[in-house]
């Protein structure tokens, strides 16, 4: 894959570089400002970018406008964001297109090298990623959304690790679950959310930004 790498801290920049190398995969380009980061994604329109939420010159939200700004102009460019903290809301509004291709990792999580690179590749081949801690904060948040409630146990388990990118196979895997079986669940889950083959976007995004919308954070 070709990747372009945004961080400000050049010591996790280089590691992360090298770590992404070492895997067979080529790092095209770096950047460590926001409008840096912007440009470079726009130049190089990479396969997959890692992108820190926080850079110059502000330190506040940068890197995440500027992923989002490339997103606009190239439609479904894939992003995987690196957080120091989960945010919810940096999490809603990565996956608010629908268009997959999304990301929402812990740096702490950078050093599972093979979780993080495997997100890596989900996330370049149009899925989502997100980290299993980013998750299990979002889920101690509360209030659930009220489609939410309509789900059971077994369901609200698959959706949470739908949310996290796995395949169907692999949440089988985690379930204990034959793969039919989970077919069914993501059928059922879907049609309680009201979402149908009809609409137009990816029906695990939508599921996922669903699971995460939580009307304790929207008044």
């Amino acid at each position: 894959m070709r990747i372009v790498v945004a961080e400000d801290l050049y010591l996790l920049r280089d590691g992360m570089v090298r770590l992404i190398e070492a895997y067979g995969h080529q790092v095209v380009a770096t950047a460590a400002t926001g409008p840096e980061t912007l440009d470079t994604l726009l130049k190089w329109r990479p396969d997959v970018a890692l992108v820190d939420v926080r850079m110059p010159p502000t330190q506040s939200d940068e890197g995440l406008r500027a992923a989002l700004a490339a997103r606009r102009e190239v439609p479904g460019l894939p992003v995987l964001i690196l957080s120091q903290y989960v945010e919810q809301l940096y999490a809603r509004e990565l996956l608010a297109d629908g268009a997959g291709g999304i990301g929402y990792f812990l740096k702490e999580s950078v050093f599972d090298a093979d979780q993080f690179i495997d997100a890596l590749e989900r996330v370049a081949s149009g899925g989502t990623a997100m980290d299993p801690a980013v998750i299990a904060k979002l889920l101690s948040g509360g209030t659930s959304n009220r489609r939410l409630d309509r789900l059971t146990e077994r369901e609200h388990s698959v959706l949470g690790l739908m949310a996290e990118g796995l395949s169907n196979q692999a949440i089988g895997r985690r379930l204990f679950l034959s793969e039919s079986a989970i077919s069914k669940y993501t059928t059922s889950l879907f049609g309680k959310l009201g979402i149908t083959d009809d609409d137009n976007g990816n029906r695990r995004v939508l599921a996922v930004l669903t699971y995460l919308n939580k009307p304790s954070d929207t008044a």
